[in-house]
C-alpha cells in the first residue's frame, strides 16, 4: 500500500484545497517514510509548494528528479540522510534544517551551501557571510590551483577522442585532488569534491574551445613532462604524501616487533616486525574503564613514543633454537616517486624467484618421507573461477608517517581490513573499496579506487598493532535500530578504541589488557562479540552490546582463554563461528571451545594442531592463518618455506578426545619463500580461491586453488605459486627506486577487486584487478 497518495497530500496540506497545484504548506513528518516512499511524479505537481516538513522519517536522500520550483523552506531533521547532493534540484530553498541526521558531517553542510545558491538559513542560523565565502572566495582559490596543476603537467591530447579525453580527465582529477591542499582536515572531503568538480568543468571548457576552433592551445610542452595516458592512470602506484615537508630529522621509534626478525644477521637496518613482538611491554596502571563515551573528533597530534614490539623477534628465534639466518637485507633508499613521474610497470616473476622455486621443489621431494602425514581425502568444493585474476599496482601510499614526514620509512604497518558491505535493499553488493590500515600511532581509512585517505585518526603515545570491522546496531530516537560499521583498534597501550569512521567520530574506548593487544577479531555471527589477543598470553571475548543514539555502550567480559604464548592470529569457523576458535600463537596452533553454554569462563586449549614441519624444527610459531573455504585452512610456520593447506573437519575427526596434540590432515603444500623473517602474514580470498603471502623482498606469492587442483592433491605434492608479483619499485623523480620491503600483512576484498599489502617501510600498496 502506498504511503503517499493524493488524498494524504490534500489532508496534510494548507490552505485546505482540493487541488494539488494550490498547496503551499505540507506536513509529512513522522510517517516512517523512506526515500522510495516519496512518489516524484505526484509530488512534482505541487508547483506552488513553499514549505515542506519531512522531519522524523527514515529518508536517506531526497528522490532524484523531484522538482518543486517554489519551495523555500524544507525541514529534513531527524532522518537517515546520507546524501545531500540530491538537494541540488531544489535550488530555490532559502531555509533548511538537517539536524539529527547521524551520517551528515560538516562536509555535507558545506556541500549544501554550495548546491543551494539562495540558502541563507541553515539549522536556524544565518549563514549569509559563510555562504558567500564558500560559493565565491574559496571556489576562486581552488580554481586557480586547479588551473596551476593543469598548466604544470597536462595538455590536450593531439587526437581528441572520447577515450583519450576520459584518460586525461581521470589523471587530471586524481592529480588535482592529490596535490591541492586547502582548508582544515575536517573539510578535506568537501575540498576534494569541489576540486573534482572544478577540474572537470575546466577540462570541459578547454575541450569545447578546442573542438570549436575558437581557442588554440598554447601551453608549452615541457621537455621531461610525463603526458597522461590510459595505462598511466590505471597503474598510478605513486606515493601519496602530505605537501608539508619538515627538514628536521625524525628519530626512529622503537617497534616491538622490530628486532626479532633477523636471528644472526649483522646489525643493519632494523625492521619492526622482525622481532618477537612484545617481551617488555610497559604495564599500565590505569583503572579499567567500562565505556567512557568520548566524542573525540579525529585529530593529528604527534608525540614521540617508544614501541613495545621492537626487541622481541630476535629473542623469539634464538629461544626456539633457530640456527640459520640469511644475509641482512640491503638498506632501502629513502626515495619515492612524485605524482608526475611514470612508474615502472610490474613484470612477471624474476628468474631468481623461478630458480628458488625449482631448488625448493627438489629439496621438498628429497625430504618427502620425513614430512608426510596421513592425508584423508577432503572433498571440499571451492566453487571458484577457473581462470586466475590479473592484478596491477594501482597506488602506493605513505600515510602513516611520523609528523607527516615524507622521509619516514621506518614506521611499520601491521594490519589492514576491508570495510564490510551492508546489504542493500535490492540485495546487490558492489564489493568493498574502503580499507582501514594501522601502523605507528595512526589509523587510516583509505578509498582503494582513488587512493585518497578518507579519515585519519591519531593517538599520541599509541602504536596500533591490530584492527577489526563490525556492523553493529545503533538505536534511534523514535525508530528502529539501524546497522552501522564501526572500527575497533588496539595496540601497545592495551586499550581498544571504538570509532565510527562514517561520521568521523571516536566514540569510546575500554581497557582490554594491562599489556599490549596483538590481534583482534569480531564474530561474524554475533556482531558485538570482540576477541582480543594480548601479550598477557590470553584471549578475551568481550560483548560491547548495541549503541544508543548517543553512542553509549556497555562492555562485558564473556570468556578468558589461556594461550601460553602471544596470540598472533585468530580464526573462527566459517560455518559455526560460535563453537570453536583457532589461535595461531608464538608456540603453536591451538583450538579453543568458545561455546558460552558451558559454565567455565576461563578455559585452556582443547587441542593443539601439529604439523610435519615440527619434526625438523624445534620452534612452532604460527605466523599465518586463514580459512580458504568452510573446511580448508591455510597456515604456515616461521622458516617453513611453504604454506600448508589442511582440512579442519578431517583433523577434528581424527581427534580421540584424549591427547592434546592432533596431527593436521595436510592436503597440500604451497611452495613459498625460504626467508627466515617471521610474522609475514598470509591472506585468503575464498570466493576466488586465492591464498596470497608476501615475502621479504616486497613480492606477492599468489596461489589460485581451484576445484580441479583440490581433486588432484596427493600426499607430499608441492604446489608452485600461480604467479609471483614483483615489488612495483616506486620512485621519486631524480632519486631512484625504493627497494622491496617486507610485506607484513595482506587483505583482499571479497570480490577481489583490490588487494592491499602493508610493508615494514611505511608503505601501503594497493593492487587492482584488471578487466573488472
Amino acid at each position: 500500500m502506498e504511503k503517499i497518495t493524493e488524498k494524504i497530500l490534500l489532508e496534510k496540506s494548507s490552505p485546505r484545497t482540493n487541488k494539488l497545484e494550490q498547496i503551499k504548506t505540507l506536513n509529512l513528518s513522522r510517517m516512517g517514510l523512506k526515500s522510495e516512499d516519496l512518489p516524484v511524479p505526484l509530488l512534482s505537481k505541487l508547483c506552488s509548494l513553499e514549505q515542506l516538513d519531512l522531519s522524523g522519517n527514515m529518508l536517506q536522500e531526497i528522490p532524484r528528479g523531484l522538482c518543486l520550483p517554489c519551495l523555500k523552506i524544507l525541514n529534513c531533521s531527524n532522518n537517515d540522510m546520507e546524501d545531500v547532493v540530491s538537494l541540488e534540484t531544489l535550488r530555490n530553498i532559502e531555509e533548511l534544517r538537517l539536524e539529527d541526521n547521524l551520517y551528515l558531517t560538516v562536509n555535507d553542510e558545506h556541500k549544501v551551501i554550495f548546491l543551494l545558491p539562495k540558502l541563507r538559513m541553515s539549522n536556524g542560523k544565518n549563514i549569509s557571510s559563510t555562504a558567500h565565502h564558500i560559493r565565491h572566495g574559496s571556489t576562486e582559490i581552488l580554481r586557480k590551483r586547479v588551473i596551476g596543476v593543469w598548466e604544470r603537467s597536462f595538455s590536450i591530447p593531439d587526437s581528441i577522442t572520447a577515450q583519450s579525453l576520459a584518460a586525461v580527465e581521470k589523471c587530471f582529477v586524481n592529480a588535482a585532488c592529490t596535490q591541492i591542499k586547502y582548508g582544515p582536515n575536517s573539510l578535506s572531503e568537501y575540498t576534494k569534491w569541489r576540486i573534482e568538480m572544478i577540474a572537470k568543468e575546466y577540462l570541459k571548457s578547454l575541450t569545447c574551445s578546442e573542438e570549436e576552433g575558437r581557442v588554440t592551445d598554447t601551453t608549452p610542452t615541457k621537455e621531461n613532462e610525463v603526458k597522461p595516458s590510459a595505462s598511466f592512470c590505471r597503474v598510478s602506484y605513486l606515493i601519496h604524501q602530505k605537501r608539508t615537508r619538515k627538514n628536521s630529522e625524525v628519530a626512529a621509534e622503537a617497534s616491538p616487533r622490530k628486532s626479532n626478525r633477523l636471528a644472526n644477521a649483522a646489525p643493519v637496518e632494523a625492521s619492526p616486525q622482525k622481532s618477537t613482538r612484545v617481551m617488555s611491554t610497559p604495564q599500565k596502571t590505569d583503572p579499567i574503564m567500562p565505556s567512557p563515551r568520548k566524542h573525540a573528533r579525529m585529530t593529528s597530534v604527534d608525540t614521540p613514543e617508544g614501541s613495545p614490539r621492537k626487541s622481541s623477534r630476535l629473542e623469539n628465534i634464538s629461544q626456539k633454537g633457530a640456527s640459520k639466518a640469511e644475509s641482512p637485507r640491503k638498506a632501502a633508499k629513502s626515495i619515492i616517486s612524485t605524482p608526475t613521474s611514470r612508474p615502472t610497470k610490474c613484470e612477471s616473476p624474476r628468474k631468481t624467484a623461478k630458480d628458488q622455486t625449482t631448488a625448493q621443489q627438489s629439496k621438498q621431494k628429497t625430504a618427502k618421507t620425513e614430512t608426510e602425514t596421513p592425508r584423508k581425502t577432503a572433498r571440499a568444493k571451492l566453487k571458484v573461477p577457473r581462470e586466475p585474476v590479473s592484478l596491477q599496482p594501482f597506488h602506493v601510499l605513505q600515510c602513516h608517517s611520523r609528523q607527516d614526514s615524507p622521509d619516514d620509512f621506518s614506521t611499520q604497518l601491521w594490519a589492514c581490513a576491508f570495510e564490510p558491505q551492508q546489504e542493500c535493499s535490492g540485495g546487490v553488493s558492489g564489493g568493498s573499496r574502503t580499507i582501514a590500515t594501522c601502523g605507528g600511532k595512526t589509523l587510516c581509512v583509505i578509498d582503494c579506487e582513488s587512493g585518497h585517505v578518507l579519515k585519519k585518526y591519531k593517538v599520541p603515545g599509541e602504536e596500533f598493532f591490530s584492527l577489526a570491522w563490525s556492523t553493529v546496531l545503533m538505536s534511534r530516537t523514535g525508530g528502529s535500530a539501524r546497522p552501522c560499521n564501526i572500527l575497533a583498534a588496539g595496540g601497545k597501550r592495551g586499550l581498544v578504541k571504538l570509532i565510527h569512521p562514517r561520521v568521523n567520530l571516536a566514540f569510546g574506548e575500554f581497557r582490554a589488557s594491562r599489556r599490549a593487544i596483538s590481534i583482534m577479531r569480531f564474530s561474524p555471527r554475533n556482531a558485538s562479540f570482540l576477541f582480543t589477543g594480548t601479550y598477557e598470553n590470553k584471549i578475551f571475548l568481550w560483548d560491547i552490546g548495541e549503541l544508543d543514539h548517543d553512542y553509549n555502550f556497555k562492555i562485558s567480559k564473556l570468556l578468558v582463554l589461556e594461550t601460553g604464548s602471544t596470540p598472533l592470529h585468530l580464526s573462527l569457523l566459517p560455518t559455526s563461528p560460535d563453537t570453536h576458535l583457532l589461535s595461531g600463537c608464538d608456540d603453536g596452533l591451538y583450538i579453543f571451545d568458545i561455546q558460552l553454554s558451558k559454565n567455565t569462563q576461563k578455559r585452556n586449549e582443547e587441542m593443539e594442531i601439529v604439523f610435519p614441519i615440527y619434526k625438523k624444527n624445534t620452534y612452532r610459531t604460527i605466523d599465518g592463518l586463514s580459512f580458504l573455504s568452510d573446511d580448508i585452512v591455510a597456515s604456515k610456520s616461521h622458516m617453513q618455506g611453504s604454506i600448508y593447506l589442511w582440512s579442519w573437519r578431517a583433523t577434528r575427526a581424527s581427534w580421540n578426545g584424549r591427547k592434546k596434540e592432533v596431527p593436521a590432515v595436510v592436503l597440500a603444500e604451497l611452495l613459498w619463500s625460504s626467508t627466515d623473517i617471521p610474522y609475514l602474514s598470509l591472506g585468503t580470498c575464498p570466493g576466488y580461491g586465492y591464498v596470497v603471502c608476501g615475502d621479504e623482498q616486497g613480492r606477492l606469492w599468489m596461489y589460485h586453488i581451484t576445484d580441479t587442483m583440490m581433486e588432484q592433491f596427493k600426499s607430499g605434492k608441492t604446489i608452485s605459486a600461480t604467479e609471483v608479483l614483483e615489488w612495483p619499485s616506486p620512485v621519486r623523480a631524480g632519486m631512484g627506486a625504493l627497494e622491496g620491503p617486507s610485506i607484513n600483512s595482506i587483505a583482499m576484498d571479497p570480490d577481489l577487486h583490490y588487494l592491499v599489502a602493508l610493508t615494514d617501510k611505511n608503505m601501503a600498496v594497493v593492487w587492482k584487478r584488471e578487466n573488472q
